[in-house]
């Protein structure tokens, strides 16, 4: 009789999956993340109940009429145009990150990834102070490259690293040329994450409000600043904020789809690292002073913009008391943002992490929400809400820290469930076969591991809501300004000069805690990716 032999096995890239061997989570555990998931779904639902509301044939009107149409289309043409150049410039310098000897690789890591601390407003606002008369799609489309080819750079870098060598090795040794090698074989494993990336890029575009306000481009999110603003009643940027709403919507489940390819696509067997290849002394210095113009423009351009019409002007009086006020408020905002998005996302995170039924997925998914919901749109479902629920809460520090909360949850739930995901479940394991409780297990095991990434998360949370504008704009106390609203008060009146010193501040603030963050974890090289 003939034994047939069974196929080899390949043992999989990467760390294994995580193990979830408990099937039933804790009741308070879960009872908490649906707590946490409800609220995140509060503006979405509170803004469907409102245009539900409403008159039928308003609702009709309003999403029929011409100037809805416009606004699509605008959108939709800044969108493209920003994906396609975000995804061309952010594979080009992954390729150069990944695939080219730089000197100083790890520099070169950080000013790739640092534009993710400068908000497009303030990119906008240096190219006003060049060009007063700059206006329309073009000049906010390389604003918004420039803010959003990191979305794209980052995963695809991460990629190209993880990527097999060995098929583009035998490529070349069928006379193929590395170039075309290069791009026939090994690109291609790239192209769901960038294109993942790329989908990122997009959801900011569409999301975004003050560049296309100083730009003055007609978007969603400026007609439902502008709706919100200039009529008593608010019927009419509830429509448009939720025809917003359901195309990030899209966006974001498109992403996910994309992300999820990419997850798929790294299994397999053990890839064969690329080694960075040094090339010709042109070449070279043509790849670095490309990653430097670019590095340049959004890093440096903005602060020396403003520096020079500060020292035109003579000086400007910075009224300094006001403005550290300002920076004071940015911070604490920021901060307990950060510390009430961590303590939200821990639930949904650990539930996540440790347990697999639909519930946990739906629960997390609905935790999601967030992720696609502009500023612009949680600013006004929370307007709505604080003055029919609790009036007493309008235009309160609490509300706006909770709106910062929704709309950053996803940042600081994707970092705790990786954190958590990370510890092994063999040790917790052994801590409760020594007796201890669960909670005595999550504190002495758990958590010191996984605090990194959970601070990391905040981290990430506290950047974004310094930076945050369209939010701020709607819920912030009556009498209280953030550096981005100083700067926008200023800037919407023409006052560049006056704008600057908060610019400044708010750029330094910002890039302090970025660069920390992407020492950390946003892949340089020797670091975790």
């Amino acid at each position: 009789m003939l034994l047939r032999r069974s196929p080899p096995r390949t043992a999989p890239a990467g760390p294994p999956a995580p193990v979830r061997r408990r099937r039933r989570p804790p009741r308070a555990l879960l009872g908490a993340a649906v707590v946490v998931a409800a609220c995140a779904a509060l503006p979405l639902v509170w803004l469907v109940v409102r245009v539900a509301g409403a008159d039928p044939g308003r609702v009709a009107a309003l999403l029929a009429r011409e100037r809805t149409l416009t606004l699509a289309l605008n959108s939709a043409v800044l969108v493209a145009v920003v994906g396609a150049g975000s995804l061309l410039l952010g594979l080009a310098t992954a390729t150069a990150l990944v695939r080219v000897r730089l000197p100083r690789p790890g520099l070169w890591w950080v000013l790739a990834a640092l534009p993710l601390a400068v908000p497009s407003y303030l990119l906008a606002f240096a190219v006003l102070a060049i060009r007063p008369e700059a206006r329309g799609l073009g000049p906010l489309a390389v604003v918004l490259v420039l803010a959003c080819t990191p979305y794209v750079t980052l995963p695809a870098a991460a990629a190209l690293r993880a990527a097999d060598t060995g098929p583009e090795d035998a490529a070349r040794t069928l006379g193929l040329g590395p170039v075309s090698a290069f791009c026939r074989v090994t690109l291609p494993q790239t192209l769901p994450a960038a294109l993942a990336g790329t989908l990122l890029a997009a959801l900011y575009t569409l999301a975004d409000f003050g560049a296309p306000a100083l730009l003055r481009y007609e978007s969603f999110t400026w007609a439902v600043q502008a709706a919100y603003e200039g009529t008593v009643d608010r019927t009419g940027a509830a429509v448009t904020a939720l025809v917003l709403a359901a195309a990030t919507l899209g966006l974001v489940a498109a992403e996910r789809a994309a992300r999820r390819r990419f997850t798929g696509a790294r299994a397999g067997t053990a890839p064969t690292a690329a080694v960075p290849v040094r090339l010709r002394p042109a070449a070279g210095a043509a790849v670095v002073a490309g990653l430097g113009a670019v590095a340049a423009v959004t890093l440096v351009g903005p602060p020396a913009v403003l520096a020079g019409r500060v020292v035109a002007a003579g000086g400007v009086d910075a009224d300094l008391p006001r403005l550290a006020v300002a920076a004071g408020w940015t911070l604490l905002l920021s901060g307990a943002a950060a510390l009430l998005a961590v303590a939200m996302a821990l639930p949904v995170g650990v539930l996540a992490a440790r347990y697999r039924s639909r519930a946990v997925a739906a629960t997390e998914s609905v935790a999601y929400l967030g992720q696609g919901l502009p500023g612009v749109v949680v600013g006004l479902a929370l307007v709505f809400l604080s003055l029919v629920l609790v009036p007493a809460l309008y235009q309160t520090a609490a509300v706006l820290v909770f709106g910062y909360a929704i709309l950053f949850l996803p940042k600081a739930l994707g970092a705790t469930r990786t954190a958590v995901e990370r510890v092994p479940v063999e040790a917790e394991e052994v801590a409760r076969t020594l007796g201890r409780t669960p909670w005595s297990t999550w504190w002495s095991v758990t958590a010191p591991q996984a605090a990194p990434g959970v601070a990391a998360g905040g981290l990430l949370v506290a950047v974004t809501a310094m930076k945050e504008l369209p939010a701020t704009l709607m819920l912030r106390p009556t009498g209280i300004d953030t550096l981005a609203t100083r700067l926008w008060s200023q800037t919407s009146l023409g006052a560049f000069g006056a704008a600057a010193p908060a610019a400044l501040a708010l750029l330094l603030l910002a890039c302090v805690p970025a660069a920390l963050l992407v020492r950390a974890t946003a892949g340089v090289p020797g670091g975790e990716r």
